[in-house]
Formats: structure tokens, C-alpha cells, sequence
């Protein structure tokens, strides 16, 4: 299979993983599918994979049968890895020569420490390529059936995390972020969704404006949860850690668009 993968991916072209380069790749938010070609091409030349919780273990069994392949992420709570260890880690393996590959969910540099690894990288004088990957924001809202943008509903949208460096809320300013744009994806928000929905009403939105809860986006686990605003904080209590939160009248398109249930047999 990775003879195979690897003339596919030859064949367009792609650049070498030279030896001694680290490649930061994003996975996408769940389904092995939505991987980029350059991310497969990563895969199959790798000779250590540092993978996260996210990753798949399909794309995983893509590697070459003699690369080691790393465990860095976070399971139950717990990092395997701290992210200075992980940086060395990383800067180590390249040094010795090999092609390391840091596997991440998501994109690298959304919400994510891709940016804190690369500048590490730079610093140690290591040579490092950036792959980018679906986000769940994106990727996750499409999985549920909710467009980020529709021209009948918004022309633009706010991306923002609901989970700061030291666990707390990030002191966001709430009152511009309720009137600046009408679709809100916020990341990593369950723990202080409540919060976030009575920062928002407060600064004007509509208690009943519609919320979506999306946990373990574009995996086979997907649950999608439609709530209000107003009732955010309750709903987001019983989904899983996984989750993403979209505000705004996309929502209401899910009912006609929700695609992953068109297609499930009957």
C-alpha cells in the first residue's frame, strides 16, 4: 500500500522529504479522507511520525513499516509529552538525519501549537516545512451540515478560542465580537460555554439565536447538538471534550442540509 501511495503521490509532483527536515502536517478534524496530498506524500516518507489524539489510526497505517511512530498528545487529560520536550524532540530526530513528521489534527497554526513548534525549529536551525489542513471550524461545521458563510446569512465570521494558555477564559472583548460579525466559531469552549453565552447576551445577541454543538467533528462518532444561546451552557455540559461551537443563523440551515444523514442507508 505505500508502494502504492507513493507513485500517486510522484506523480504530482510533490517535492522530496529530504532528510534532517521537519514537515508540521495538518490531519484535518477526523475522517482519514480529508487528509491533503502533501499529507499523504509526509506519510509515506517519513522515518518518525510525532502524532496527536486526533490523528487516525488509517492514516497512521500508511507509514513505512520501519517508521517509528510517536504518541504526543493528550489522552484523558494527560499530555504524554510536554511541549518543550516534544520541540527537542523533534529538533533531535531531524538533527540525526531523519524525516520527521508532526502529524497534527486540525490545521497546524489554528488553535493549535504549530506556530510554537515551527519557531522552535527556526531557532534550532532546522529545516521545516508547513502543510495546512482542514480546521474543524470549517471542516466540522461542513461534516453537520452548516456552511461557515452563506451569502443570505453572513458575509463574514469570527474564529476565536473559548480556552486560554492557563485554562481560563481569554479575556476577549465581548461587546466587538457580539456586534462585529454574525457567525461565531468558537474552539475548545465547553468548560466555559456558559460563560461565553452570558458574556454574549449581555453585549446584545439574541438569547434565542441559534447554536449548534459539534463534538468529535467529521469522525464516524459525530454528535451534533442544536440548541440557543440562552441554553448553551446546559448543552454544552453533556457533549464530549471534543467539541465546537458555531453561533449564528447558519444553524437553521442544517435542517435542509445535513448531508450525513441523506446519505446514511435506511
Amino acid at each position: 500500500m505505500n508502494d502504492n501511495l507513493t507513485a500517486i503521490t510522484a506523480r504530482l509532483g510533490l517535492p522530496d522529504f529530504l532528510p534532517g527536515w521537519v514537515w508540521l502536517v495538518g490531519a484535518g478534524p477526523g475522517d482519514p479522507g480529508l487528509i491533503t496530498a502533501f499529507g499523504l506524500h509526509a506519510i509515506a516518507s517519513a522515518d518518525f511520525i510525532l502524532y496527536d489524539s486526533l490523528v487516525d489510526d488509517a492514516l497512521l497505517r500508511l507509514a513505512k513499516p520501519a517508521a517509528g511512530q510517536i504518541f504526543v498528545g493528550k489522552r484523558a487529560g494527560v499530555r504524554s509529552c510536554s511541549q518543550e520536550d516534544l520541540s527537542r524532540l523533534l529538533a533531535d530526530l531531524a538533527g540525526q538525519g531523519h524525516r520527521v513528521l508532526r502529524l497534527k489534527g486540525g490545521d497546524p497554526f489554528v488553535f493549535g501549537r504549530g506556530g510554537e513548534e515551527a519557531q522552535e525549529l527556526a531557532r534550532a536551525g532546522i529545516p521545516f516545512r508547513v502543510v495546512p489542513g482542514i480546521t474543524a471550524g470549517i471542516g466540522g461545521l461542513a461534516y453537520a451540515g452548516i456552511p461557515v458563510t452563506h451569502r443570505d446569512t453572513n458575509a463574514s465570521v469570527i474564529f476565536l478560542t473559548g480556552h486560554g494558555s492557563d485554562g481560563q477564559l481569554p479575556p476577549h472583548d465581548w461587546k466587538a465580537i457580539a456586534k462585529a460579525s454574525p457567525t461565531l466559531v468558537i474552539y475548545m469552549a465547553r468548560r466555559h460555554a456558559g460563560a461565553i453565552a452570558a458574556a454574549l447576551i449581555a453585549a446584545g445577541r439574541d438569547p434565542n439565536e441559534p447554536v449548534a454543538v459539534i463534538s468529535n467533528a467529521a469522525r464516524s462518532d459525530q454528535q451534533v447538538a442544536v440548541t440557543t444561546l440562552a441554553d448553551l451552557g446546559t448543552a454544552s455540559e453533556s457533549s464530549p471534550i471534543l467539541s465546537i461551537i458555531v453561533i449564528g443563523a447558519n444553524v437553521r440551515l442544517r435542517d435542509e442540509l445535513d448531508w450525513l444523514v441523506r446519505m446514511a442507508p435506511i
